[in-house]
């Protein structure tokens, strides 16, 4: 007469019920990242009705505004050096006159 059941084993038991807590815990994150994603989507369709732009737009309209900086600091940097010429040229020509 052969038992097929093991015998009790307390380590066996312990991690029987630690794989069933991490189990429980497992289900419980999933369950708060599908409503977090949930609510995610909520605020922005809220979001994007509100302001009438998706946030791809947004994204594209702060890269542009990025580009412009950049564009208008160059553009300063050179209206600057052509300012200190117009300046130099004047005080060259009010020197010699």
């Amino acid at each position: 007469m052969s038992d097929h059941v093991l015998p009790e084993n307390p380590q066996f038991a312990q991690l029987g019920r630690l794989v069933r807590r991490l189990g429980e815990e497992l289900a419980s994150y999933r369950k708060r990242a599908l409503t977090a994603e949930s609510r995610l989507r909520t605020v922005e369709e809220d979001a994007t009705r509100i302001a009438g732009t998706s946030p791809q737009r947004v994204l594209e309209l702060e890269r542009e505004n990025a580009e412009l900086n950049r564009r208008l600091s160059v553009a300063r940097a050179r209206t600057e050096k052509m300012l200190a010429r117009v300046q130099f040229l004047k005080q060259q020509r009010d020197g010699t006159a």
